[in-house]
C-alpha cells in the first residue's frame, strides 16, 4: 500500500480544511491537505512539500494522530497535526479553504478517509 499523508494544520484553536475540485466523486468535499509520499521521502518531508505545493505556505509537523485509514485498495492515509510556520494558506489545487473550530467540524462534508481523524483532534493545542 502506498502512503498518503494529510495535515491537520491547527492555529488559534481551529483546523484548516480544504475543498477538493477533483476527481469528480470528491469535488466539493473537504479534506486535510496533503498527498502521496514519494519514494525515498519521509512522511514528514512529504507533508511539508505537499502543503507548500498545494497552499503556498510552510508547516512544521508536531505529531501524528493515531491510526491509518485505507483509501481504496492501493493507498493508506495517515494524518499529522501541524503548525503554520510561514505564509498564509492560499489554495492552488483546492477551490476553498476554511479554518474550522471544534463546533464547526461537522458543518462540512469531509471525505470518508479523513473522518476518523476528526475525533482525535484537540484544537486547543
Amino acid at each position: 500500500m502506498a502512503a498518503v499523508v494529510g495535515a491537520a494544520i491547527v492555529r488559534d484553536g481551529r483546523v484548516l480544511a480544504a475543498r477538493r475540485t477533483f476527481p469528480a466523486e470528491a469535488a466539493g468535499r473537504w479534506e486535510f491537505p496533503g498527498g502521496k509520499v514519494e519514494p525515498g521521502e519521509t512522511p514528514e518531508a512529504a507533508l511539508v512539500r505537499e502543503v507548500t505545493e498545494e497552499l503556498g505556505c510552510v508547516i512544521a509537523v508536531s505529531h501524528w494522530l493515531p491510526g491509518e485509514v485505507a483509501i481504496g485498495e492501493r493507498h493508506v492515509l495517515a494524518v499529522a497535526v501541524a503548525a503554520l510556520v510561514s505564509g498564509e494558506p492560499v489554495p492552488a489545487e483546492h477551490d476553498a479553504v476554511r479554518w474550522l473550530g471544534p463546533e464547526e467540524l461537522a458543518s462540512v462534508d469531509w471525505l470518508e478517509p479523513d473522518r476518523p481523524f476528526l475525533e482525535h483532534l484537540v484544537l486547543g493545542e
